[in-house]
């Protein structure tokens, strides 16, 4: 239980607290999470917990406090605001919601970067997400936890419930971010990634006022020294494409690219684990069997305490988390040079994108603030046969407090400065449509990545897409050449004429919001549609 004595949660504001359990290791809230019923203890090793109402983030249940702080400094169009007296009735009815519980106070940095990291306390009701953020954030030693003063703090009480008349929140759940007070608190919810990307959140708040790019990512590094950030939204393969056995994982979800390089905020990994296969992704299938592992809302029978991973029961939002050296090849530093490649992936389930292409500057900003993926039915609630279109910005909108166009110049100036080769990569959708084709082959796009990343891609023959105009490479060795434009997948060439002229202007009419922000060679990085084209 190790503390500092003169930074309790006094601090914090709590009071008449039955107890303080101050960072206490994985097994003994293992221990007490389980002697609570919290959850329940897997085959090999994991602890499994439900979730309850919420399997995912609340995103309509987030503010930000409004003051003279944040007023000019907040892209408000994109986040909800809270005012000040608001949130001070909110924290004053949690710290008196918390008297008489026994609460668990972890002490624990966000950020890699010696320089730039943020000592961050998160006090929590559960034990087990006290293990979650263990497991998650980075953590800190001995030593370190002696003289550990937070700069921010995270109050996380899933029992507590929310007035939004009394409160000036939308319902009984609520993530109230205050940048002024360095507090967020969070209400009406168990789902621990809420803690996770409150850090986040204050990291892209902080960080790119001090010229340093936070994004939402996953990075490795090669034998080189040269490393590659992956952006791209769930489901797009940022995890699985990272976790690459010849190359050493610098993190799976989030970093910040400072003077020094790229470094990891995290110090763990927290993967989607839903059908998760040992042949496919075997380095992430055997954190499964793991014990320090979280796995929120995963099947297990309760006789043989065997998981059911294909099963989506409780939410089709399976999880695991974990520290990040549960991975073989993982960075021991959470720190690598500056990249050489830079990444964006999406999952295009309108079969238009090619499987690779390489992106000018211009374009790499164009396709940074489009955040660009689509969402098939089965992965959200609501979703009819059509995929959906999701542009979201910078590659992770809910977490932005800033506007987009300060992420989109910074990546752009740091791209230009340390010349990063940048590439767009498709791991949706092949020869027609969700519904008709196929999902992209992950042996060709893992083939397309390596060369990409021994550079021989950069030197490779291209052709201009006459839709999007970017170059896309017309052969690499060991990849289908047909499956390199899409339009000659499609059976019927025409359909696919119509699906690019349809998605075309899908990108451009969600650009127009960003049109007064970005200079004229980010306008011309545009695609075009096909009568233009032609």
């Amino acid at each position: 239980m190790s503390t500092n004595g003169a930074h309790g949660l006094e601090q914090q504001g709590f009071r008449n607290l039955k107890g303080v359990r101050w960072n206490l290791t994985p097994s003994e809230l293992y221990e007490i999470a389980i002697a609570r019923g919290e959850g329940k203890l897997a085959k090999d090793g994991p602890l499994v917990v439900l979730t309850g109402e919420h399997t995912g983030r609340s995103a309509s249940d987030k503010f930000v406090v409004r003051d003279e702080n944040t007023d000019s400094q907040v892209w408000w169009d994109n986040n909800k605001a809270m005012t000040p007296a608001h949130f001070d009735v909110l924290y004053a009815d949690m710290m008196k919601h918390a008297e008489g519980r026994e609460l668990f106070a972890k002490d624990l940095f966000g950020g890699a970067d010696l320089s730039h990291r943020l000592p961050v306390r998160i006090v929590t009701e559960y034990a087990w997400h006290s293990l979650f953020v263990h497991q998650l954030l980075i953590r800190p030693t001995a030593d370190q936890l002696k003289g550990f003063n937070p700069e921010f703090a995270i109050i996380d009480l899933p029992s507590f419930e929310a007035d939004p008349a009394r409160h000036g929140c939308a319902s009984k759940t609520v993530i109230a971010v205050n940048f002024s007070k360095k507090l967020i608190l969070i209400g009406g919810t168990s789902y621990a990634g809420e803690m996770k990307k409150s850090v986040f959140t204050i990291m892209n708040y902080l960080l790119p006022a001090k010229r340093i790019m936070s994004m939402h990512c996953s990075a490795n590094v090669g034998k080189d020294g040269k490393s590659a950030i992956f952006f791209g939204l769930s489901g797009t393969g940022k995890t699985t494409l990272s976790a690459d056995a010849s190359r050493t994982l610098v993190g799976d979800d989030e970093h910040g690219w400072s003077e020094h390089g790229v470094f990891n905020i995290e110090g763990g990994c927290y993967a989607k684990v839903i059908k998760l296969s040992r042949e496919a992704e075997p380095e992430i299938f055997s954190t499964t069997e793991r014990f320090g592992t979280v796995l929120e809302n995963v099947v297990m029978d309760d006789a043989t305490r065997s998981l059911d991973l294909d099963s989506a029961k409780y939410a089709e939002n399976t999880r695991a988390a974990y520290p990040i050296d549960f991975i073989p090849n993982a960075s021991e530093t959470g720190r690598a040079g500056h990249p050489k490649n830079v990444i964006m992936l999406t999952a295009d389930a309108f079969g238009v994108l090619p499987p690779i292409a390489k992106l000018t500057p211009s374009q790499a900003m164009y396709h940074f603030l489009s955040g660009f993926t689509a969402k098939v039915a089965g992965t959200e609630k609501g979703l009819g046969k059509e995929p959906q279109p999701t542009f979201s910005t910078c590659f992770g909108a809910p977490f932005m407090p800033r506007h987009p166009s300060e992420y989109g110049n910074l990546l752009r100036d740091l791209i230009g400065l340390h010349q990063a080769d940048c590439w767009l990569v498709n791991t949706g959708w092949t020869g027609g449509a969700f519904g008709e084709g196929s999902r992209m082959p992950i042996k060709a796009t893992r083939a397309l990545l390596n060369a990409a990343l021994d550079g021989s891609l950069a030197n490779a023959e291209m052709r201009i897409d006459p839709h999007f105009r970017f170059r896309v490479p017309v052969s690499v060795p060991g990849v289908d050449t047909k499956i390199l434009n899409p339009r000659d997948t499609w059976a019927d060439k025409s359909a696919y004429d119509a699906q690019a002229r349809k998605l075309v202007a899908m990108f451009r009419d969600n650009f127009k919001k960003f049109e007064a922000h970005v200079g004229k060679d980010v306008l011309e990085a545009a695609p075009v549609l096909a009568e233009a084209a032609e």
